[in-house]
């Protein structure tokens, strides 16, 4: 087995990386939460905040124009940070109650960080969950084939979480990395990317699977080459605006990509 010569770890994202194809289960309870006090949010504007930590993403979502004016037209003001906390404590509880349904890994998922691991890489993760959803979704993931060797919540830290370094680097300490430029983190969103290249990191984006695609993995696979490219393009877009180094479909694309990386450092690169 072929072991990498500069890499010594990748660092994960969670839901639309390594488990919940499509990242239904944040978007999900956030519309809910939302349609208990009377406003209507779509998926797609859902979706908008993805990779932030979920007290931020209630915050953004409430500034978007369209949620801004049902919200105006429903309570006869703007959001504020006493509503968001409101609805921040509605949505813990929903959350850590149905992370379990879209915990099921990605396709190709475990195979793969089981690949890396056999290569001599180390495995860790970073979310936009807090601690007490991580809680729950670790030994769900557990069970189900992934365990990485450290995992950070976004409230686990003072500094805070995304789109800033600080989970990222969390995991270079933790993991005892010896260069942060030969960790490579991996996300579907463009927070995610922008924590990845703060802390100096190689990053991959993934498309299909994420937020930006939104959709199962089933409903994926069905779409004809042609409808694929259709989704793909806006999501690869996306995270190549945010400054991912590479963009792939999922995690099951990932080996290939990591020793085009692994061949740059050697010949002297740099994220």
């Amino acid at each position: 087995m072929q072991r990498y010569q500069h890499l010594e770890a990748v660092i994960f994202d969670w839901a639309g990386t390594v488990v919940d194809f499509g990242s239904f289960a944040p978007t999900q309870v956030l519309i809910d939460v939302f349609a208990e006090i009377g406003i209507t949010v779509s998926m797609a504007e859902a979706r908008v905040p993805m990779g932030l930590a979920k007290w931020d993403h209630i915050q953004a979502l409430g500034r978007l124009p369209g949620v801004a004016e049902r919200w105006q037209a429903r309570f006869g003001r703007a959001m504020n940070d006493t509503d968001v906390d409101r609805l921040y404590q509605q949505f813990m509880p929903l959350q850590v109650a149905r992370v379990g349904e879209y915990s099921a890994p990605i396709p190709g998922a475990i195979d793969t960080v089981n690949l890396l691991r056999q290569r001599g890489l180390k495995i860790g993760s970073c979310s936009g969950y807090p601690r007490v959803v991580m809680d729950r979704l670790l030994p769900l993931a557990a069970a189900a084939g992934y365990a990485p060797d450290h995992t950070v919540a976004t409230d686990d830290l003072a500094a805070g979480g995304r789109p800033g370094p600080w989970m990222a680097l969390d995991n270079v300490i933790e993991l005892a990395v010896s260069d942060v430029r030969h960790c490579v983190k991996v996300d579907d969103t463009a927070p995610g990317i922008a924590e990845g290249l703060r802390a100096g990191m190689w990053t991959v984006g993934l498309s299909a699977s994420g937020n930006a695609v939104g959709l199962t993995a089933e409903k994926w696979s069905a779409l004809s080459p042609a409808h694929q490219a259709e989704y793909r393009a806006p999501a690869e877009a996306q995270l190549t605006t945010a400054g991912a180094h590479y963009v792939v479909d999922t995690i099951a694309e990932l080996p290939a990509v990591l020793m085009q990386i692994e061949a740059r450092l050697a010949a002297g690169e740099r994220p």
